[in-house]
């Protein structure tokens, strides 16, 4: 079969997408509001309304992205202490210099690292990496990889359990 031919042949065939856990699709969701959020910060008054209209956009209905909710409000609500996180373990690296991709992945992920004790911070982690992979460059998965290496290094909690 030539090239041409399998090309003709996978665009005849629907393309079939791996099934996205609830969890993986919220964090999906979380982390491209926090991406949007970047491009165009508004002012913590606004969120709310941002929020509302980021999330009744979605495929799903808005009571499906509740987890996404919480951890997009999350986040942006201590951006302060999780920017200065991200700068002290990316080393040689601003975050201007961060791709705002890669940013909203490590926000988010440093978000669960630090405040969400329901989460084992290996999940966090391979969230983030696999987020990185979808979404990002082709290295990006192993700049984030270390940059949450360096962060887990600060943690004083069980990487492998969750802590309710």
């Amino acid at each position: 079969m030539s090239s041409e031919e399998k090309d003709a042949a996978s665009a005849a065939s629907p393309e079939k997408k791996p099934r996205v856990s609830r969890r993986r699709a919220n964090r999906i969701a979380a982390m491209q509001f926090l991406y949007a959020w970047s491009a165009c910060p508004c002012a913590p008054e606004e969120l709310p309304e941002m929020l509302f209209d980021f999330f009744t956009r979605r495929t799903e209905p808005r009571e499906f992205y509740a987890f996404a909710e919480e951890l997009a409000v999350g986040t942006l609500e201590n951006r302060s202490r999780i920017d200065e996180i991200i700068a002290a373990c990316a080393k040689n690296w601003t975050l201007a210099r961060i791709a705002r991709c890669d940013l909203a992945i490590l926000r988010l992920a440093v978000y669960e690292l630090l405040y969400r004790r329901d989460i084992p911070p290996v999940v966090s982690i391979n969230e983030a990496v696999e987020l990185a992979k979808i979404f990002s460059t082709e290295d990006s998965h192993r700049f984030v990889n270390g940059v949450l290496d360096r962060v887990k290094t600060r943690l004083s909690r069980p990487l492998r359990e969750a802590q309710e």
